[in-house]
């Protein structure tokens, strides 16, 4: 196997001392456009690839930021990562995704893995972790951000907003219609802790306004798919076809939840009002146009970035910032 050209072989090649060489490539100001070039240029023609670890090795830097996710087919969370990553990147770092596939104990592992890799910062979705976890993320010795929550004991600093209270706001939004039977798709299970809380902000919502929260419908491991809200949907229709209204953990369930009414000749909106939450592109163009819940999620990928950049050290003063989802009305909601 042929060996590979070193730094040493560019040196030799342009000119110029190995220091230099290094220089080049790291955008030092001490050397020269004409030189940087020239270096460039001599490294292209004898197929040298910088190696950047062993640079960050010596600097004790590694310019990448740690970045755990629950889905990668989820379209909330790819907006959110391409945001982050773009904003990080100008700034000179690399982002190393992680997914959790919604297990905090994967999370876990994930967190110890990026930690031996001395990341700069670790943004992580949730608020909620293994003790284990927790307290790898509080010992990190780099900044922590928290997203897509308002953790009640934040490790350091938090990109989110509240869960229950935009469920709450759904619930205010359908009595206004005149809706009292109202359901909710999902959310049943331990590994998404924001559907859960959703789920719970239902039930609160409905309890303190006087009204029946115990049309509860499970829709299975998350992410629920639009399959799983349509089963879901249909086990509604069969047990409590009085309902009025129902809450979908997220727009996919919504929509299967909606595809399931069609099928049966359900009329959305009419007989059954649906709104689900993420403002997926779904939401938007199906017919009819699903109400939903925007929370954002490249504001959230933006802030994140920003507190990476603004922060240098874990004991920096922990900085809260809050998203305001939106409620958007569709026509799943409007029963006249």
């Amino acid at each position: 196997m042929k060996k590979p050209p070193t730094m040493k072989d560019v040196a030799l090649a342009s000119g110029v001392s190995v220091m230099t060489v290094s220089r080049a490539f790291k955008d030092d100001a001490s050397v020269g456009d004409e030189t940087r070039r020239r270096i460039q240029a001599k490294a292209e023609e004898l197929g040298y690839v910088f190696d950047s670890m062993a640079a960050n090795l010596r600097s004790q830097r590694s310019h990448f930021v740690a970045v755990t996710i629950p889905s990668i087919n989820n379209a909330n969370f790819a907006e959110m990562v391409e945001a982050l990553t773009k904003l990080l990147r100008e700034a000179g770092f690399q982002v190393l995704l992680g997914h959790t596939n919604y297990d905090v104990n994967r999370e876990e592992q994930l967190i110890e893995e990026f930690l031996r890799r001395r990341p700069e910062a670790i943004i992580v979705t949730g608020g909620r972790h293994t003790e284990r976890g927790r307290r790898l993320l509080a010992n990190a010795g780099v900044p922590v951000i928290e997203t897509w929550d308002l953790p009640e004991k934040p490790i350091g600093h938090v990109v989110g907003f509240s869960n229950a209270a935009a469920i709450d706001s759904l619930v205010a939004f359908l009595i206004d219609k005149r809706m009292s039977r109202i359901a909710f798709l999902g959310g049943d299970t331990a590994g998404d802790t924001r559907g859960a809380d959703r789920r719970r902000g239902f039930i609160a919502a409905m309890q303190k306004r006087g009204l029946d929260a115990s049309r509860l419908v499970g829709g299975g491991q998350p992410p629920i798919s639009m399959r799983e809200g349509a089963a879901a949907m249909g086990r509604l229709l069969d047990n409590l076809p009085d309902t009025e209204a129902v809450i979908c953990v997220s727009d996919l369930a919504a929509f299967g939840a909606l595809s399931e009414c069609q099928r049966r000749g359900v009329a959305v909106p009419g007989k059954m009002a649906i709104a689900g939450f993420g403002a997926y592109d779904i939401a938007g163009i199906c017919v009819p146009t699903i109400t939903t819940i925007n929370p954002f999620p490249a504001e959230i990928g933006r802030m994140a970035a920003e507190i990476v950049i603004a922060q240098s050290a874990q004991d920096a003063a922990p900085i809260t910032r809050m998203i305001t989802p939106l409620l958007t009305e569709g026509q799943s909601t409007d029963k006249g």
